[in-house]
């Protein structure tokens, strides 16, 4: 995985789903588990965001 350049945006995180916003009937995936993906993808995205803006050594 490349690291982003210094002079990209932040990365946004994901919008949480509403609780109205599961169907209660056992989908696979749910909107929750599409959520804990979309939550992990953006924390590895903002790391690596991070990572880039630090100054060098």
């Amino acid at each position: 995985m490349t690291s982003p350049a210094p002079t990209s945006p932040r990365p946004e995180p994901p919008v949480a789903p509403d609780l109205d916003d599961c169907c209660r009937s056992g989908c696979v995936p749910c909107v929750f588990d599409l959520y804990e993906d979309a939550l992990a993808r953006y924390e590895a995205a903002l790391a690596a965001w991070e990572a880039a803006q630090a100054p060098p050594n």
